[in-house]
């Protein structure tokens, strides 16, 4: 029995089985939409590096081997090289509008609170150095384990555990008003 547990659907997708893309993409597309948008601040351009990645997906997955590195471990760390990708094309790119945030939350007052304490929070994320952010990211919001985390940012669990330690402090500090809000 393979290690892989996404070997099949794999295999299936490499083979152009309609069944298999819609299972495929139902089943992953979320989560690298929710890692890119974590990792970008931005919905359009998270949904344009989930395209990006379902792209590089269907040229490889016919080719794909099982090995040391399950598929999704492989997707993921295509997913965030698009995200640095255009993190550093944005660096590039100076401005001195900002762009208009879109609240899609309820109108209620809780939801109202819920969205700003969710752009305060997404906002100190973004502020992170790259590789502390990435380590959040993968660990609490893709539900990664600190193993699985380490070895796709290529980083021991001692290191990786360094950088959630930092990117925590980092967040607690920025954000510590919200706990008495």
């Amino acid at each position: 029995m393979s290690a892989d547990p996404d070997e099949a659907l794999v295999a299936a997708v490499g083979r152009g089985e309609p069944a298999a893309i819609r299972a495929f993409v139902a089943a992953k597309a979320p989560r690298m939409m929710a890692l890119a948008g974590r990792m970008l601040g931005d919905a359009s351009e998270a949904e344009d590096v989930t395209q990006d990645l379902f792209l590089k997906v269907w040229k490889h997955a016919a080719a794909w081997r099982p090995g040391p590195a399950k598929f999704d471990t492989w997707m993921h760390r295509v997913a965030l090289n698009l995200c640095y990708d255009r993190l550093r094309r944005r660096r590039e790119i100076t401005t001195d509008a900002l762009p208009e945030r879109v609240d899609d939350g309820p109108a209620a007052d809780a939801g109202l609170i819920a969205a700003e304490t969710s752009v305060q929070v997404s906002a100190a994320l973004a502020r992170l150095p790259d590789r502390q952010r990435e380590a959040i990211v993968l660990v609490h919001y893709q539900d990664m384990t600190n193993i699985e985390a380490a070895a796709l940012m290529e980083v021991s669990v001692e290191a990786l555990e360094s950088l959630l330690s930092r990117g925590r402090r980092t967040l607690r500090d920025t954000l510590g008003y919200l706990r008495n809000a």
